[in-house]
């Protein structure tokens, strides 16, 4: 049975080493239940070595992490059917009809196969998809396909939805209509999200935002509460880039795993 049922996400003093390296470095933070939450940080922060523990792609060295309840070391199926996953990468098959390639993941998943059809069309459906089921992906624009990586995360109906960089290499007009997708996801379907973007803007509407550098959760509260963090010399109002680069530095750093390595190591896990 899951326990700590009060949180959707909840990590208690979490440490992951490599030999001398510490990626993450004994931190805590929680993300309530149908709360739109951000994690922010450079690159080679600690940011994604966290979301892997969550995950269950990687095992923390110390510490202790649930999602929806389930341990992620003890119950790491229970955790792998709680979550939806969208990379920064595309992972769709770009030969395979939207359709064919949300069917694919259903039975990766082992939904219950009466019910399959009925949640593939109403994903489709919710998605404005459905007149396009049968196309092909590849066929499809940049922003159809990041709504069916979306909606393909979502066709589980998974407690967790990780959206990593979904917006990455559209153009202004394709993610404010994402943002107003997954705004509608968030009242429609009350799914936990868990952002990470380079895009600081799109963090404003995030009820909570925690920030990481060297392993270390620096700073954690809504947007509001973080840009009072700050004081501007001119009397301007800050932004959250101002409070991010006040915490973190302007130097520019280096992350080597991609959204695909990650997808392709989860999809062997679930395989298991």
């Amino acid at each position: 049975m899951p326990a700590n049922l009060e949180f959707a996400v909840l990590v208690e003093h979490l440490v992951k080493k490599y030999k001398d390296i510490i990626a993450v470095n004994d931190i805590s933070f929680s993300v309530n239940k149908g709360e739109f939450f951000a994690f922010l940080g450079p690159n080679g922060a600690g940011k994604t070595t966290t979301i892997k523990i969550l995950c269950t792609l990687i095992r923390q060295t110390s510490g202790i992490s649930y999602i929806n309840g389930y341990n992620t070391i003890t119950n790491r199926k229970d955790v792998r059917k709680s979550i939806g996953l969208v990379f920064q990468d595309s992972t769709l098959d770009n030969d395979l009809s939207a359709q064919e390639n949300l069917n694919f993941h259903a039975k990766l998943y082992g939904m219950d196969k009466k019910r399959i059809r009925e949640r593939i069309n109403y994903i489709l459906d919710f998605i404005d998809l459905y007149n396009y089921k049968d196309k092909p992906v590849k066929l499809l624009s940049g922003g159809m396909k990041r709504r069916l990586e979306v909606g393909r995360g979502l066709l589980h109906s998974p407690a967790v939805l990780f959206l990593d960089e979904p917006t990455a290499g559209l153009d202004i007009q394709t993610r404010i209509n994402m943002w107003g997708f997954i705004d509608k996801l968030r009242k429609e379907e009350q799914t936990t999200i868990f952002l990470t973007t380079h895009y600081i803007e799109e963090a404003e509407n995030c009820d909570k935002i925690a920030i990481i550098d060297n392993g270390k959760i620096i700073a954690i509260n809504t947007p509001f509460e973080l840009k009072k963090l700050i004081e501007l010399k001119d009397g301007d109002i800050p932004t959250l880039s101002d409070v991010f680069i006040s915490l973190v530095g302007k130097g520019i750093r280096e992350e080597t795993a991609t959204a695909n390595d990650r997808m392709r190591e989860f999809g062997r896990i679930l395989k298991r």
